[in-house]
């Protein structure tokens, strides 16, 4: 079970992370607009922002569904959904195909993971292996950021001795293009999880409660009855404020790096593809440690997750020093030196990806059974994917300058203003978070 769960999450976030590495080279090849110019970042805005939120609309009825049918029984559509949309993606003719097999794609991760959880924190009723379960298998996740970065540098060196995908008949500009292969990529992780996740056992105290008839009936209008409404308006809040630190900023690297001056002077002399491959394959090697940092912060949070008691002062230890790291990174370090932004995304990972194990083990305790995947649902698809994504279109917008060369300090600028608010309204929310309910 904890195996699965493992390669379920960290499939989920392979798929997410794939279009900060690939939405550049993709878009000069399908739209052959230039970088920070308004046409690029309302694309660079749709792609990012549009699916999240078709993921987090849909997701939200995955939640509900999963409360009505099952955990195993929707985990085991959504993965179908996404897998087979990932390994379209691979075959765009157009940005807007892209677009749509994305949705396609947010929209069974955004299922994927709330089922999970819910699953996982029922599976193991004891209160002590429940946190550890949901924080070590969480840790995974940043596992898959890791993996999509380095097969994002495997196909950018090795591609040109890949298949030629222009043999399917379609009208392709470059049948080796990298960004095309690390999509299709999507569906070798979901393998094992098709023909394993459907024989796992469901969960018995949603089972149980169902074979009774006892099973409450799941409604997103119970969520603000008195008694959760300020634990659903306060995590929406907060899962808002960490989405859009992760997307406001930290996915924006790939559009920040190539204006470096240390990449700058790799790519001086260069062909244009040359420079693109060799621009790709640095922002592949800088997103490696940014995701080794998440990977390293969700450990952090399984450790103490089960040592402090307080769900409040467990999350403060991520978001004070974010106060300070995540300026520092992307308005002072992403502007002047790559050399520094190695160690400095690393912190801003850790910090940031710390924030979505943590939302991992709070939601489950806070919301009844017949509830928990719905709540789970609306604060992690309302607040994280429908609020908290839309800082990414914010970012493109606001960093449109019709000056090629400063368009990645521009980037930088923007999200590092982004990354900061964003941090300061979760702190401020998290005043009003309230405290689980104690347990033995």
């Amino acid at each position: 079970v904890c195996a699965i769960a493992a390669i379920g999450f960290a499939f989920d976030i392979y798929e997410i992370l794939m279009l900060p590495l690939i939405v550049r080279p993709a878009l000069l090849e399908l739209t052959g607009a230039a970088p920070g110019s308004p046409e690029f970042q309302l694309w660079v805005g749709r792609l990012f922002y549009i699916p999240a939120f078709a993921g987090g609309i849909f997701g939200l009825l995955g939640g509900y569904l999963t409360d009505l049918f099952g955990r195993r029984r929707v985990l085991t559509f959504s993965i179908l959904i996404y897998a087979v949309a990932a390994f379209l993606s691979g075959f765009s003719t157009s940005v807007e195909m892209l677009l749509v097999l994305r949705c396609f794609v947010f929209v069974g991760v955004c299922v994927e993971f709330v089922a999970a959880v819910a699953w996982l924190a029922e599976l193991f009723p004891d209160p002590k292996q429940r946190e550890k379960v949901l924080g070590w298998t969480q840790a995974f996740s940043s596992l898959g950021g890791i993996l999509v970065a380095t097969a994002n540098r495997l196909v950018v060196t090795y591609g040109g001795s890949l298949p030629a995908l222009g043999a399917f008949g379609l009208d392709i500009t470059d049948p080796h293009a990298p960004w095309r292969y690390t999509l299709m990529s999507g569906v070798i992780p979901a393998i094992p999880l098709i023909l394993i996740r459907p024989f796992l056992p469901e969960s018995p105290a949603w089972a149980e409660k169902k074979a009774a008839g006892t099973l409450k009936r799941p409604s997103i209008a119970a969520l603000f009855a008195p008694d959760l409404r300020r634990t659903t308006i306060v995590t929406t809040i907060m899962f808002a404020a960490a989405y859009g630190a992760a997307f406001g900023a930290i996915q924006q690297i790939p559009q920040i790096v190539p204006g470096l001056p240390e990449v700058r002077e790799a790519v001086a002399g260069l062909t244009p593809p040359e420079a693109a491959r060799r621009t790709q394959e640095i922002a592949a090697g800088v997103t490696q440690f940014q995701e080794i940092g998440g990977l390293v912060g969700r450990v952090i949070l399984a450790y103490l997750a089960v040592i402090i008691v307080s769900r409040r002062k467990l999350v403060r230890l991520f978001q004070i020093p974010g106060l300070i790291v995540m300026p520092v990174t992307f308005a002072l370090i992403a502007t002047s030196s790559l050399t520094w932004l190695y160690p400095a995304i690393f912190l801003a990972g850790l910090l940031t990806v710390a924030h979505f194990s943590f939302w991992g083990n709070y939601l489950p305790r806070v919301y009844p059974l017949h509830l928990r995947g719905t709540g789970e649902s609306f604060a992690a698809n309302i607040g994280g994917r429908v609020i908290g994504t839309s800082f990414a279109w914010v970012t493109a917008t606001l960093a449109v300058t019709p000056d090629r060369a400063y368009a990645p300090t521009k980037v930088a600028l923007v999200a590092a203003a982004i990354a900061t608010g964003v941090y300061m309204v979760g702190f401020v929310a998290s005043f009003w978070l309230p405290e689980p309910k104690p347990e033995d």
